[in-house]
């Protein structure tokens, strides 16, 4: 919880130390909250549509960012295969703004909405409600995000290929 808030504290504390540019790692995070991603998100992006949902029923929801970002900083972010859920909303809404580039692998694809509604077993019943579609309208779901730079990191070397490229795409 309070992703968004934690981020924008740290960016800005970075910034405030002369920070030139920021890479946000989102590899092996599995995701979480629909409205964390967007807190997420607006930290980077000003306005305009971060994530929409369409239900079940045929019905689409648009979330938006909140405002209040730095939108001039250089950004990077660093995604691989187990990326997924909000951290894919969050690399979608990037990619699609061109407000950052997308560096590693392509996203795991889990672009679906979960509701829970508890049973009065104390069980409860899980079901798919809707998906996720960046803003340029790309279903999310078992297609994933495209880096913009495909970077495989080599487990047998000692150093981070991914983040080596994206740290050279800030010095750019």
């Amino acid at each position: 919880l309070d992703s968004g808030a934690k981020l924008r504290g740290s960016v800005d504390k970075l910034i405030g130390q002369g920070a030139q540019g920021i890479v946000l790692d989102l590899r092996n995070n599995g995701g979480g909250l629909l409205d964390e991603s967007i807190n997420v998100t607006s930290v980077f992006i000003q306005g305009g549509n971060i994530v929409s949902v369409a239900g079940r029923d045929g019905e689409s929801q648009s979330y938006e960012a909140r405002g209040n970002a730095n939108e001039s900083i250089p950004l990077v972010v660093l995604i691989n295969g187990y990326t997924a859920s909000a951290s894919e909303i969050v690399s979608g809404a990037i990619k699609d703004d061109s407000r950052g580039k997308l560096i590693g692998e392509k996203t795991f694809g889990k672009g679906v909405v979960q509701t829970i509604v508890p049973l009065s077993n104390g069980g409860g019943l899980k079901y798919t409600s809707g998906s996720y579609y960046t803003p340029k309208g790309t279903d999310i779901n078992k297609i994933g995000i495209e880096p913009d730079v495909v970077v495989v990191d080599d487990p047998a070397t000692p150093g981070d290929e991914v983040l080596e490229r994206g740290l050279a795409e800030l010095s750019r």
